[in-house]
C-alpha cells in the first residue's frame, strides 16, 4: 500500500510537468525566437552562456539546499498529509511560481526580482521589495555560515581527541590571537568557539569569492557536483530504504491519514503544514534565485525545464525525504518526533540506511556544503540587486567588489549576533515572498489577456495560509484560535483580489515593450 502511494505520488508530480507544466508555457507565450539576455547584452560576469545541464543543477542547488530535506522532515511528523502538499503545492502552485518569475525575468531581460515584481505591482511596492529582499539575501547569507561552521567545529574537534597531540593542539587554540574575537562569560575561551570563529571567516570568505567572480568560475564549476550529490543523497537514501528487510515504504498506512492530522502534540495542520514545508511544494526563495539563470539561458524554451521541470525535481526530493521520514520511525509521528531535530534525523536515517561510514560522509558532506551553496547564492543575488537598483555596471571586478563590500559587513554583523527572534519568522516571511510574486505574475498575465487563474488561484490560497498562519502562530504577538485566524485570512485574501480586479489589468508605461 505504502509503495504504491508513494509511485503515485511521483508518477503525478512527472504527468504534472508534462501536462500542466506545457499548459502553463502555452498560457504564458513562450517565444523560442526572441533573444534572451545572454544572446542581447552578455557580459562575461553574470550574463553567460551556459549548457542546459549546468543550468539545470545550478537552478535546482540554488532553490534547494537543504530545503526540500529539512522542511519535509519537519512536515513528516503531521503524516501522510505532508505528501499531498508536496504533489498538489509544487504542481499547481510552487512550480508555476518558479515558472512565471523566472520566465517574466527572461522577458524583461534577466530583470532582479524587485524589478520583475515593481513593473507589475507598482513603485513603491518595486522599492519596498529592494530594500526587503537585500536584507533578506544577507540575513539568509549569514544564517548559512553559522551551521556549517559549527558542524565542522565539532568535526574537527573529534579528529583531535583522537590524535596524540590533540590535546595540545586544543590548548593552543584556546590562546591564539582568534580567541580575541570569542566572547566568554567567564573569560574562558574554548577550542571550539576559535574553531567556529575561523571556519566562519573561511566560509565568508569563500562566499566573496562566488559573489564578485564570473558565475562560470566557481559556481559553475562545482555546482552541478554538490547538485548530484543532493540527488544521491536522496535518491541512496531511498534505493536503500527498498532493499532493506527491516524497513516497509510507508507502513502501517490507511487512506484516511492523508485527510488526518497525526502531530503527537496536536499541532494544527491548518496552515502550519503549509509554512513548514516551502521547499518542495512552494517558496518565495525561488524567486530571488531565478533572474540569475535567467541571464545565462540561450533560449526562451529552457524556461519549462528549467523553472517549472528543476521545482518538479526538487518535489520528488522532497517526496522523498517525507517518506523516509515516516518509514524510518515505522510510520510513527511520535516516533519520528523524539528523534530529535532535522539534521539529527538525518544522520540516523543516513548511518541507519547506509552504514557509519557511508552515511556519516554522505550527511556531513550534506548538511556542510548544501546549506554554503544557499549562502552564497544569496550574497550574489544581493549584489546583483544592489547594483541594479544603484545602476553600477558589474563588468569591472572593482565595482562588483564596492557593491559587495557592504552586503557583507551586514551579513558578518547578523551572523554574530543574536536574531532567532528574526528567523523564527523567516518561514512566513519566504512564503509571503512567494504571494508577492505570483500576484504580480497574476497582473501580467492578466495585463495580456492571458489566463491569470494559473497564478491567481494559488496566490489566493497562499495569501490566506500566510494571514491565518501571521494571527494563530504562537510566537507571533497574535495567537488568535485557527477559525478567527483563518477568517482573518481570508478576509486578506479577498481584499487583495479586489484591488487585482479593479486596478490590476493597466498597463504601467514603459511595459509594452516586451509586450
Amino acid at each position: 500500500m505504502g509503495m504504491i502511494c508513494f509511485l503515485i505520488a511521483a508518477a503525478l508530480l512527472l504527468l504534472g510537468y508534462a501536462i500542466y507544466g506545457l499548459f502553463v508555457e502555452k498560457i504564458f507565450g513562450i517565444d523560442r525566437s526572441r533573444p534572451t539576455p545572454v544572446q542581447s547584452h552578455a557580459d562575461g560576469v553574470d550574463s553567460v552562456s551556459l549548457p542546459p545541464y549546468k543550468i539545470f543543477f545550478i537552478q535546482l542547488l540554488n532553490i534547494a539546499g537543504l530545503g526540500p530535506v529539512f522542511g519535509p522532515i519537519m512536515g513528516a511528523v503531521y503524516g501522510p498529509a505532508a505528501l499531498l502538499w508536496v504533489v498538489f503545492g509544487c504542481i499547481f502552485a510552487g512550480a508555476v511560481h518558479d515558472f512565471l518569475t523566472g520566465a517574466m525575468s527572461l522577458r524583461y531581460g534577466g530583470a532582479s526580482y524587485p524589478d520583475v515584481i515593481g513593473r507589475n505591482l507598482g513603485r513603491y511596492v518595486r522599492w519596498f521589495m529592494l530594500i526587503f529582499t537585500i536584507w533578506f539575501m544577507i540575513l539568509v547569507g549569514a544564517v548559512f555560515v553559522n551551521g556549517p561552521a559549527g558542524l565542522l567545529s565539532f568535526k574537527t574537534q573529534q579528529l583531535l581527541h583522537t590524535a596524540s597531540w590533540g590535546e595540545d593542539a586544543m590548548r593552543w587554540l584556546a590562546t591564539c590571537p582568534l580567541a580575541s574575537l570569542c566572547h566568554a562569560p567567564n573569560g574562558n575561551v574554548s577550542a571550539g568557539a576559535v574553531l567556529t570563529i575561523f571556519f566562519s571567516i573561511v566560509i565568508f570568505a569563500y562566499y566573496f569569492l562566488a559573489t564578485i567572480l564570473p558565475i562560470d568560475r566557481i559556481i559553475g564549476r562545482i555546482y552541478p557536483l554538490f547538485a548530484i550529490l543532493l540527488l544521491f543523497m536522496a535518491v541512496g537514501l531511498f534505493l536503500a530504504l527498498l532493499l532493506n528487510p527491516a524497513y516497509t515504504v510507508l507502513p502501517n498506512l490507511h487512506p484516511a491519514d492523508f485527510f488526518t492530522n497525526l502531530h503527537p502534540k496536536g499541532t494544527q495542520l491548518w496552515p502550519l503544514l503549509f509554512v513548514t514545508i516551502a521547499c518542495g511544494a512552494i517558496s518565495g526563495f525561488h524567486a530571488t534565485q531565478s533572474p540569475m539563470m535567467a541571464r545565462c539561458m540561450r533560449s526562451e524554451g529552457q524556461a519549462r525545464p528549467m523553472f517549472y521541470g528543476v521545482m518538479i525535481s526538487e518535489g520528488l526530493i522532497a517526496l522523498i525525504w517525507v517518506t523516509i521520514g515516516l518509514s524510518f520511525y515505522d510510520g510513527d509521528p511520535q516516533t519520528l518526533l523524539n528523534a530529535g531535530t532535522p539534521a539529527v534525523v538525518v544522520a540516523k536515517t543516513s548511518e541507519g540506511l547506509l552504514g557509519g561510514l557511508v552515511g556519516g560522509t554522505l550527511v556531513f558532506l550534506g548538511v556542510v556544503i548544501l546549506p554554503i551553496s544557499t549562502g552564497d547564492t544569496a550574497f550574489r543575488t544581493g549584489r546583483l540587486i544592489l547594483a541594479d537598483m544603484l545602476h553600477v555596471k558589474q563588468t569591472q571586478i572593482s565595482r562588483r567588489i564596492a557593491v559587495a563590500i557592504p552586503l557583507f559587513i551586514l551579513g558578518i554583523y547578523f551572523a554574530v549576533g543574536d536574531f532567532k527572534a528574526i528567523w523564527m519568522a523567516f518561514g512566513w516571511t519566504n512564503q509571503t515572498l512567494a504571494c508577492i510574486s505570483l500576484w504580480a505574475a497574476a497582473v501580467w498575465l492578466r495585463r495580456r489577456h492571458r489566463l491569470h487563474w494559473i497564478a491567481t488561484l494559488p496566490a489566493m490560497f497562499m495569501t490566506t495560509v500566510c494571514g491565518a498562519y501571521l494571527f494563530c502562530y504562537e510566537r507571533f504577538p497574535f495567537h488568535w484560535s485557527p477559525a478567527v485566524a483563518t477568517c482573518a485570512g481570508i478576509g486578506i485574501t479577498i481584499l487583495f483580489f479586489l484591488l487585482f480586479m479593479l486596478r490590476g489589468h493597466r498597463m504601467p508605461q514603459g511595459d509594452e515593450a516586451e509586450f
